[in-house]
C-alpha cells in the first residue's frame, strides 16, 4: 500500500546522493513510462497521530510518484490534475486531516487558491530553483488564507532556511534519512522561533522500530508501511465474543426472526443497545416522543438500516492498533465506494446490497475464517453471495474496482474501471466521498 510514496518522498538516503548521469537516465525513464495525464487515479494513504489513531490521509495521484524526476512543467501538470480532483470533492477532509504533497513550483496555480482550507495541509517539496523571497511571500499569503504549510527537510536547497521558518509542519522522509539527521531536525525545528504551533510529520516510515524512534523524537504524525506490520495473524487472534454476537444478530436480522427475538438477542450487548437508543433519542432525528424499548427502536430503525449498522459495528475495535485501523478503513471505504458508484451505474436500484458486498469482502480478514464459511448460514441475496464468493453477477465489477482502489494498484484500477464502464474521475470522486464517510463513522465510535 505504501510503496508508491517512496519515490514521492525521495526514496534514497540524502547522504548518498546521485550521479548526474544516473539522474538524467532516471529522468528519461520516467518520461517514457509516464501514462497519459487524462488517466490518473487518486490514491490515499493513512496517517496516524501520536495516540495511534487514524488522523487523516495523504492524497496523491498514482502518476505523481514520478515527480522526483519530472521537469517543472510536467510536475505542474501532475499537481494541477491532483488539485482539480481535490477541488471537485472537498468534503473528504471534513472531519480528518488531508495532507497534499505539492512542488513549490506549483503554488502559483489558481487551483491552490480554490482549495478548502479546513483540515488541509500542503506538504511542499522545494524545487531546485526555488526563489526564497517569492516563495516565502506566497507561503505567507496561503497561511493567511488558513492553509497549513509543511516543508520537506531539504537543507541543501537555497530556499529551505527561510521557508522552514514559515512552516506549520516539518516533514521528513524517514525511510531515506539517517537517524542523527532526523533527531537534529526535530530539535532544531521545535526550538526555532515561531509565533504559531508546529508539528513534525514523518513520511515513508518502514518499520515499527522507526515509528518508535520518531515517536520518541517528538513527531506528531506518522505515515508508511509500519502500520501494516501490526496486522494480526490468525494464530494470534482468539474469538471476539462481541463480534460473534454481532454476527449472530446479523443472521437474525437478515433472516425471518421475529422482532422480539432480535430484541432479546440485542440485550446481551448493552453497548449496542445504548448506542441505538442514544441515536434514536438524539435531537438530530427530532422524534416527538422518547424511545425507551428495543422493540420500538427496531420498528423505527427497520431491518435494512439495522443490518447496515450492525455490519459497520462489526469492524469497530475497542483498543485498535495500526493494522486494525487499516482493516476498518478498508471495509468501510469499500462498502461506501461501491454504494456511491452504484448510484451512477445502477440508478433506481437499492444500494444497501452493494454496501454489504463491499464491507463483507473484508470479513475473512476481520474474523480470520474463510469467507465461504462465514457466509454459509448468512441469509444474503444471490447477487451479494455471487460477487463475494465467485466474483460474478451484477456487483462483481464494482467489487473489483473497490478492491483495486483499496490496494492502490494502478494497473488493476485501470482495468477494473474500464470493465465497469467508469472514468477515472468518477472513481476518484467516489473514493474521496467514501473516505469522508468512513472518517465520520469512526469519529463517533468513542
Amino acid at each position: 500500500m505504501f510503496s508508491s510514496l517512496k519515490k514521492l518522498f525521495g526514496g534514497q538516503k540524502e547522504e548518498i546522493g546521485q550521479t548526474p548521469a544516473r539522474a538524467e537516465r532516471e529522468h528519461h525513464e520516467a518520461e517514457a513510462e509516464a501514462p497519459a495525464m487524462a488517466a490518473t487515479f487518486l490514491c490515499r494513504e493513512a496517517v496516524f497521530d501520536r495516540k495511534n489513531r487514524l488522523a487523516g490521509h495523504l492524497f496523491f495521484l498514482q502518476d505523481s510518484m514520478l515527480q522526483a524526476n519530472a521537469d517543472s512543467e510536467r510536475q505542474r501538470q501532475f499537481d494541477q490534475s491532483l488539485l482539480a480532483t481535490l477541488n471537485a470533492s472537498p468534503e473528504a477532509w471534513n472531519t480528518s486531516l488531508a495532507f497534499i504533497p505539492l512542488n513549490s513550483a506549483s503554488l502559483e496555480l489558481p487551483a491552490v487558491d480554490s482549495l478548502k482550507t479546513t483540515n488541509l495541509v500542503l506538504l511542499i517539496q522545494l524545487a531546485p530553483d526555488a526563489d526564497a523571497e517569492s516563495l516565502c511571500a506566497r507561503l505567507e499569503t496561503l497561511r493567511q488564507r488558513g492553509l497549513a504549510i509543511g516543508i520537506f527537510r531539504q537543507p541543501k536547497n537555497p530556499a529551505f532556511t527561510q521557508s522552514i521558518l514559515l512552516a506549520d509542519y516539518g516533514v521528513v522522509d524517514v525511510g531515506s534519512s539517517e537517524a542523527g539527521a532526523i533527531r537534529d531536525f526535530s530539535s532544531a525545528f521545535r526550538a526555532s522561533e515561531k509565533t504559531h504551533p508546529v508539528h513534525l510529520f514523518g513520511g515513508n516510515i518502514e518499520t515499527l522500530d522507526d515509528h518508535r524512534f520518531c515517536h520518541q523524537t517528538h513527531f506528531d504524525y506518522f505515515h508508511g508501511r509500519f502500520a501494516a506490520a501490526t496486522i494480526q495473524r490468525p494464530n494470534e487472534v482468539g474469538a471476539d465474543p462481541h463480534k460473534v454476537q454481532l454476527l449472530h444478530l446479523l443472521r437474525l436480522v437478515q433472516g425471518d426472526a421475529e422482532t422480539a427475538e432480535i430484541a432479546e438477542a440485542m440485550k446481551q450487548d448493552p453497548l449496542l443497545t445504548f448506542r441505538i437508543l442514544r441515536y434514536l433519542n438524539s435531537a438530530a432525528l427530532g422524534l416527538d416522543h422518547r424511545i425507551d424499548s428495543l422493540g420500538q427502536a427496531l420498528i423505527i430503525l427497520g431491518r435494512q438500516r439495522l443490518t447496515r449498522w450492525l455490519s459497520v459495528l462489526l469492524f469497530s475495535v475497542r483498543e485498535p492498533n495500526f493494522g486494525d485501523w487499516l482493516l476498518v478503513e478498508s471495509a468501510l471505504t469499500r462498502g461506501r465506494l461501491m454504494e456511491v458508484l452504484g448510484e451512477q451505474l445502477m440508478p433506481g436500484k437499492a444500494k444497501d446490497p452493494l454496501f454489504l458486498t463491499g464491507i463483507f469482502s473484508c470479513l475473512d480478514r476481520l474474523l480470520h475464517r474463510p469467507l465461504a464459511e462465514l457466509l454459509n448460514d448468512m441469509p444474503l441475496s444471490e447477487d451479494v453471495r455471487a460477487a463475494l464468493l465467485e466474483r460474478r453477477g451484477p456487483f462483481a465489477d464494482l467489487l473489483a474496482v473497490a478492491e483495486a482502489s483499496d490496494a492502490f494498484d494502478l494497473a488493476r484500477m485501470e482495468s477494473t474501471a474500464l470493465a465497469a464502464g467508469l472514468e477515472p474521475h468518477a472513481v476518484n470522486r467516489a473514493l474521496l466521498s467514501a473516505t469522508a464517510w468512513a472518517s465520520e463513522v469512526t469519529e463517533h465510535w468513542e
